[in-house]
């Protein structure tokens, strides 16, 4: 028997590869900007990344934006030319402290467990904290670059955990031990491999992996994100679709 699940308590709307529209106790945020057409975007002689759809909302359709959620700045697919022009629009840009430095202006750079916190039009304080993320295997950020993830928390609603593009099961651990279970994980999939870098190790989660992280984080909804819309994103909507029922959790995954 199928398990319908029950309705996201806030607005979630994914758009394009990592970019995700959050409604959030008063709020507005952005995940990792993308609003490019496809194209092809060169990582190094001889190798590029090939973008493939394009965001349902353009820049100039997202409305207001109170902070963009930047898990890092140095990878197209993650910030290209379209989300960079937008970063102005955005009350803050929460981001690495490197990332920070690089963007200046409005970006506020975290470390990991750092907290920030933003108050909504109507008194609700929201707490923002940097969570721990790698983009590849330990060792890897000399190529692949810092990057971060995110928890929202505020009171009366649900805590919502952004993984940013993390390949870490030991990070995800440390998550779960400090602040499961997490009510909503939104989290960026694709199960990317870079054939030049890194020996083609995993520098984001595959689709098993998503179903340890939704046990391992207790969460009660699963978003995927960063599964869609590039040529490097490995397998397809129903390959996931299958892992998690096979995991037995199909009553925790749902597309927003």
């Amino acid at each position: 028997m199928t398990t319908t699940p029950a309705p996201i308590d806030f607005s979630i709307r994914v758009l394009s590869g990592p970019t995700v529209l959050i409604e959030y106790a008063g709020l507005r945020f952005l995940t990792d900007p993308t609003f490019d057409g496809p194209g092809e975007y060169p990582v190094m002689p001889g190798y590029s990344m090939t973008k493939t759809g394009a965001s349902p909302l353009g820049p100039n359709e997202i409305g207001q934006i109170d902070a963009v959620l930047l898990s890092h700045d140095e990878h197209d697919d993650n910030l290209d030319r379209g989300g960079r022009a937008f970063l102005p629009r955005a009350r803050v840009v929460f981001t690495t402290v490197s990332g920070a430095g690089r963007l200046g202006a409005n970006a506020h750079g975290l470390e990991f467990w750092d907290e920030a916190s933003l108050t909504a039009p109507g008194g609700t304080l929201v707490t923002l904290t940097g969570l721990p993320a790698r983009h590849g295997p330990e060792g890897s950020e000399a190529i692949s670059g810092d990057v971060i993830g995110f928890l929202l928390t505020a009171p009366g609603h649900p805590s919502v955990y952004i993984s940013g593009d993390n390949a870490s099961l030991d990070y995800v651990q440390q998550i779960s031990d400090r602040r499961a279970p997490i009510d909503t994980a939104i989290l960026f999939l694709g199960g990317v491999r870079h054939k030049p870098m890194l020996d083609a190790q995993l520098v984001t989660l595959d689709n098993n992996q998503a179903t340890w992280v939704a046990r391992a984080l207790g969460a009660r909804r699963v978003i995927p994100a960063h599964f869609e819309g590039w040529a490097h994103f490995q397998g397809t909507r129903d390959d996931l679709t299958d892992a998690f029922r096979a995991a037995g959790l199909s009553d925790r995954l749902v597309y927003a």
